[in-house]
């Protein structure tokens, strides 16, 4: 019972789904390779470090499904605001005893330990989307099962590839089409025999696909002409987004709301709410140090296994997922798709 757990789930988000942790590592290595302390780690320490990124991407889900299901705390986007200022407060703690860097190796911002104002002022499209993401994110975690979301969250793929299209005209290889439409089938089918089905739950998960390519398409524009690595733009996003988020927590009511929460002073919901928002900052790190430690093979194989063990612990552990031979069916095929887009994608 998640109750009496003195634990729980990210993102924050829900942060890192497979397609989008393979496309960021191809992506950060080579500059985040350069970062890393040890350019050739053991197998302990690599090991190590691949686990720690599939525990705490694994445990972000769950804590943030027990804040909004088990513990029925409706406020994702205060969630998402203290996940978003304790990532600050950590980002900064680690900048000042100089354990991290804001900006890549080989394009330093002089004359400034942090970020600059004009720097952050040129990604601020970047930081919008990346709030967008967050909050569609956290938003669709509640509406379903965590089987139903790991499997239709994998559907992403398929709103990154249209907005490639729209904007740039690229088409993707057969090989990919297939592994995606796969992915879909087997979304459908699952879908289709899910018995908690819940439509506006549905349509919340399908919106945060949207957000999480509008953010993809940005990363990819924004991210490689900047001169911050990846710290440098979780900063930046983190300056801009908790400004905004705070003042329409404070609009809507939102703040006002939580306050008034029958379990606000409980100790197991302060304990999951403060894990949730440590864990996000932490999957962020170790998806850093996988990245620059292990081979792109090895984050994706992770993402996978992270995937796999949401979907097993997601009907185990909450009543909301019930256990049907042809929803599962469909939720392996999307994991089969998954997979093959993966293989795909590396080859």
């Amino acid at each position: 019972n998640w109750n009496r757990v003195v634990m729980a789930a990210p993102r924050h988000v829900t942060r890192s789904d497979s397609e989008r942790d393979l496309e960021n590592a191809q992506e950060m290595a080579s500059d985040e390779r350069k970062l890393c302390v040890d350019a050739t780690p053991s197998r302990a320490r690599a090991g190590i470090i691949a686990l720690s990124y599939m525990a705490c991407a694994v445990f972000l889900i769950l804590f943030n499904k027990v804040a909004l299901s088990t513990f029925k705390f409706n406020h994702a986007n205060l969630i998402t605001l203290l996940q978003l200022i304790c990532s600050l407060v950590l980002l900064a703690a680690l900048r000042l005893m100089d354990m991290i860097s804001f900006t890549k190796v080989d394009e330093p911002i002089k004359g400034s330990r942090f970020v600059p104002f004009h720097t952050i002022k040129a990604i601020v499209p970047l930081s919008l989307s990346y709030l967008l993401y967050m909050i569609m994110g956290m938003a669709s975690l509640r509406g379903v099962n965590l089987p139903m979301y790991t499997t239709l969250r994998r559907t992403t793929a398929v709103f990154t590839m249209a907005a490639e299209f729209a904007l740039t005209g690229k088409r993707q290889p057969p090989k990919i089409l297939a592994s995606v439409g796969l992915m879909v089938l087997g979304a459908v089918v699952a879908g289709a025999n899910d018995v908690s089905f819940d439509a506006h739950g549905y349509l919340l998960v399908f919106a945060s696909n949207c957000a999480t390519a509008l953010y993809l398409g940005m990363i990819s524009r924004y991210g490689k002409t900047s001169p911050l690595n990846s710290f440098g733009l979780m900063w930046s996003n983190g300056i801009v987004c908790v400004p905004i988020l705070l003042a329409w927590t404070l609009a809507n009511g939102e703040m006002s709301a939580a306050l008034q929460y029958e379990h606000l002073y409980s100790f197991n919901f302060q304990i999951v709410l403060a894990l949730s928002c440590t864990l996000a900052f932490a999957l962020n790190y170790t998806i850093f140090m996988n990245t620059a430690v292990n081979s792109a093979l090895t984050q994706t194989v992770c993402g996978n296994l992270k995937d796999g063990l949401v979907i097993i612990v997601g009907f185990h552990s909450f009543s909301d997922a019930t256990y049907n031979p042809t929803n599962m069916g469909g939720i392996l095929l999307g994991v089969i798709g998954s997979i093959l887009y993966a293989m795909i994608k590396l080859s």
